[in-house]
């Protein structure tokens, strides 16, 4: 009997046992045994610790309302694989995953290749087939060595730089902006955001000896404190109003902006606002201080790192007054630098809860509560997910539960709802967010 689609997912998802495999060989081979779809297409490249998803989703967003067919690759997926691989906001389609995957079956599953190699595969010819004119890729893990780095982009992004992953990319910040940097090209363009002073000259030296032109945010904004102006020769935006909510969203748009704008010669402010307002519609980007509940309130955020869940909290502060509680559902994968995120939630929520997802790089319970006592952090532990949000929404009031610390116990969330609600009759609060799954 023939597989169905789930049971050929399923076995692409088994690729997970594999690991990561840092390295470009096995991805160069199979995408040459299908016919490089990667070198028909004119790419953006997006890397960052914090930033790139939201940055790529901006990109495509603005490119979509300038009249042209966009492709966007990005991980992880919430609920869907789909999710990863869109056309103009549209995920593809079941029939394209599974025909990909049947035609190319016996080179997929030889043993070598990853889940993420062979991900990337499909976005490339599926981007090739369906005849893109621009396709914005979001790198994995890193740069110099990460499947994604196989393709020559109209421009490479960076747009910060954290310490992350750093079993993998290196334990300082210099030698991960080593390996993001890896994806700056000859002959090509560099768009730079918020890293430090001594990367950025780093950066720009690399660029000069590959004749390739940078260019730095600062140089093309003025932040006005809750306000945040981009301005050049050619194009003013003035003040940058972006659909995501947050004031370092704000400069992961105007990177966007920039990138468009110098890569593409495009002045038409018009698309480009459009583009920042639209981004839900035209890249379906989720996670993003994303409203999923109301009455009592539940927000979900994919902040995944230290950095980035201190950025979070910061703006989650300017609106903690309006809420009677706050609470926070917390994980995180042990690969980060968890002990520093805990320290930067005490103190914040009238309770931290503690739970355990579904990954093989998750902290198990004992080790969050083990890590939450080492801290001195008020905990409790949320043996079961389900039952914790089933007895928190039942309580109509005016708290707020946050959830952060991990994209996958993002998903798990999001899958709860979706089992729960159809999307129609989930409460979405349109006063704090506008953004829909569009996934469900």
């Amino acid at each position: 009997m023939e597989a169905t689609l789930q049971e050929l997912l399923n076995k692409l998802y088994s690729l997970h046992s594999l690991g990561v495999k840092y390295q470009l060989e096995n991805i160069t081979e199979f995408l040459q045994s299908i016919g490089n779809p990667e070198k028909k297409l004119k790419c953006f490249h997006i890397a960052g610790s914090n930033g790139k998803g939201s940055t790529a989703s901006f990109i495509a967003s603005i490119l979509t309302e300038a009249g042209y067919k966009v492709g966007l690759y990005t991980s992880p997926h919430f609920i869907h694989f789909n999710e990863r691989i869109k056309v103009n906001g549209e995920n593809i389609s079941d029939k394209q995953i599974e025909e990909f995957l049947r035609k190319h079956y016996d080179k997929i599953f030889n043993g070598k290749n990853t889940f993420f190699e062979v991900t990337t595969a499909l976005a490339f010819d599926y981007f090739h087939n369906a005849k893109v004119d621009f396709a914005v890729i979001e790198t994995g893990l890193g740069g110099r060595l990460d499947a994604t780095n196989v393709i020559n982009p109209l421009a490479s992004v960076i747009t910060s730089i954290h310490l992350e992953h750093t079993n993998i990319l290196g334990d300082t910040v210099e030698k991960i902006a080593y390996e993001k940097g890896g994806i700056i090209k000859p002959n090509s363009l560099l768009f730079l955001g918020n890293l430090p002073a001594n990367i950025i000259e780093t950066y720009e030296d690399k660029a000069n000896s590959l004749n390739t032109e940078s260019f730095i945010l600062d140089d093309y904004i003025n932040d006005r404190g809750t306000e945040l102006e981009f301005y050049s020769a050619e194009l003013y935006l003035g003040s940058l109003k972006p659909a995501l909510k947050g004031h370092f969203q704000k400069y992961n748009a105007a990177l966007a902006c920039l990138v468009v704008y110098k890569t593409l010669e495009i002045y038409n402010e018009n698309f480009f606002k459009k583009g920042l307002q639209n981004v839900v519609l035209n890249s379906g980007i989720q996670g993003r201080f994303e409203l999923v509940h109301s009455d009592p309130i539940i927000i979900l955020d994919s902040a995944h790192n230290a950095d980035g869940l201190k950025i979070l909290l910061d703006e989650f502060k300017k609106d903690k007054k309006q809420y009677d509680n706050v609470y926070l559902l917390f994980s995180a994968l042990n690969d980060k630098d968890y002990r520093k995120m805990l320290s930067y939630c005490k103190g914040i929520f009238n309770t931290i809860y503690l739970a355990e997802i579904k990954n093989e790089r998750g902290l198990s319970l004992d080790e969050l509560d083990i890590i939450a006592k080492e801290l001195n952090v008020d905990h409790e532990l949320v043996p079961n997910l389900k039952d914790f949000l089933d007895t928190y929404m039942s309580n109509d009031s005016n708290d707020c539960l946050l959830v952060a610390g991990s994209m996958y116990l993002i998903g798990e969330v999001k899958t709860f709802f979706k089992k729960k609600f159809s999307q129609s009759s989930v409460d979405i609060d349109s006063k704090f967010s506008k953004i829909i799954n569009k996934g469900k």
